[in-house]
């Protein structure tokens, strides 16, 4: 038989054109390793809310989603979301650096780049399939005639190359636009290109070896000396090229950067990076949270106390301390702090859910009812929290509400992607809950969801 291999063919040119579009390797793999920070999203909300206005995005909920990962990147998957990593964070020292790659992002949200590049990839995936078939078809009709077969076979080749390319090269216009449009936004909202300019001239020095030996047909970026050029030509041009971030601004931004190396940084690393000699607040702030997080908590809620004198209006340090006493096993007295970090924050969804858990950890049935309404109030702004959906569990349970206790247990089952668990959950809450019910439509929602399965393999 013949048609297998033919089918094999399509499904190689496929995969490959498919292939072609930039992807981290770790969303490949089917898990990002997202993390979530109050201060970090409300600073980068600042950051790209003055970018959005400008393209025309403020009614589109663009969401900044940040990833634990130490190497320099940001991406967009769709139009809703900027994906940034940590790295990309701690490595941009100026406001205006991690701001350029914002609006270049940006840029390729407002300009549609994502749908255009599948309606662009759908084009070449039908060029693709028809120039698969004729090959196999010419490959078929030639029969033992080795002319024939090498003319089907280059036909194959030659339309996967074409598809490559094709698509590479719509991918590096798209870059193009990108840069163009990131630089507009900056200029429209009266901040300098100088960041974005330098960023990327640290990327092209660092790729221009090995840029000498590629092919520039087959990158998806522009060429390095290609790319700093043009944008050399259009940032500078900028009045604003020589603005500087505000003192306020870089100050925040600093503070970003410790609290990223308090976190996910060795204790030795800390240390290094802010010795003790050094007496500014970043400074601290990145210890404080490396003493919490590796040493001792007595000194740590010292070390916070010191920087609630110096800024007692900040709900970062208030969360902070909460946060370090909760799981310090002391979860009474961080609720307190975790209040006064809810009253100061600007949007303190994510305090919010962490005073609810607070709340829980007590293990005072006193507690359960303001947890629930903590909770609830948060889960209506973050409904993919299940541990937030946990902790509503525990709390409905301590009250003695079984059959809401359930519905949240289901919830969080659901919002962790365990199906079948959560209908098993759900079912049972309906049997509890008044026929008709916020609650109980809830929960026929979720026993009405459907177990995904696996396509069964062809033989």
């Amino acid at each position: 038989m013949r048609a297998k291999p033919v089918s094999r063919f399509i499904a190689a040119a496929v995969a490959m054109v498919m292939a072609c579009p930039p992807m981290p390797a770790k969303a490949q793999r089917g898990g990002l390793p997202l993390i979530r920070d109050a201060e970090i999203e409300q600073l980068l909300r600042e950051y790209t809310q003055p970018i959005f206005r400008t393209a025309g995005l403020t009614g589109a909920n663009i969401r900044i989603v940040l990833i634990n990962d130490k190497s320099f990147n940001a991406f967009v998957v769709d139009g809703r979301r900027i994906f940034v990593n940590t790295g990309a964070l701690s490595e941009s020292t100026t406001p205006n650096q991690i701001i350029g790659v914002l609006a270049h992002e940006t840029g390729h949200i407002a300009g549609r780049h994502l749908s255009r590049l599948r309606e662009e990839l759908a084009r070449l995936q039908t060029a693709a399939l028809i120039g698969m078939l004729l090959g196999a078809a010419a490959m078929a009709a030639g029969g033992g005639s080795s002319g024939a077969g090498q003319a089907g076979a280059a036909m194959i080749t030659g339309t996967q190359q074409f598809a490559t390319r094709s698509l590479l090269s719509y991918q590096r216009a798209h870059e193009e636009q990108a840069d163009r449009a990131a630089v507009k936004f900056l200029a429209a909202t009266g901040q300098s290109a100088k960041g974005m300019y330098e960023t990327f001239k640290r990327f092209a020095d660092q790729s221009m070896f090995t840029a000498r030996y590629a092919d520039p047909y087959a990158q998806s970026h522009p060429m390095p000396t290609e790319r700093i050029a043009a944008l050399t030509e259009i940032a500078r041009s900028s009045p604003n090229w020589e603005k500087k971030d505000s003192p306020e601004l870089q100050a925040r931004h600093d503070m970003m950067r410790a609290k990223l190396a308090g976190f996910m940084e060795s204790p030795q690393t800390v240390a290094r990076r802010y010795p003790l000699s050094d007496t500014s607040l970043p400074a601290r702030y990145a210890r404080a949270i490396s003493t919490y997080r590796h040493s001792d908590l007595r000194a740590a809620i010292a070390q916070i106390d010191s920087l609630i004198a110096v800024q007692p209006n900040n709900p970062y340090f208030y969360e902070l301390k909460g946060q370090a006493l909760l799981e310090g096993s002391r979860a009474a007295e961080a609720i307190a702090p975790l209040r006064r970090a809810v009253q100061l924050a600007p949007q303190p969804t994510l305090i919010q859910l962490m005073l609810g858990q607070a709340l829980v950890a007590t293990n005072d049935p006193r507690h359960s009812e303001e947890a629930i309404t903590i909770l609830r109030n948060a889960l209506a702004r973050e409904p993919d929290a299940p541990q937030a959906y946990q902790q509503l569990a525990m709390a409905y349970g301590r009250k003695g509400d079984v059959a809401q206790a359930d519905l949240a247990s289901a919830q969080a089952a659901f919002a962790r992607g365990d199906i079948k668990t959560a209908r098993e959950l759900a079912a049972r809450a309906k049997t509890r809950l008044q026929v008709g019910s916020p609650g109980w439509v809830r929960a026929d929602d979720i026993v009405a969801t459907k177990i995904p399965t696996l396509p069964n393999r062809p033989n």
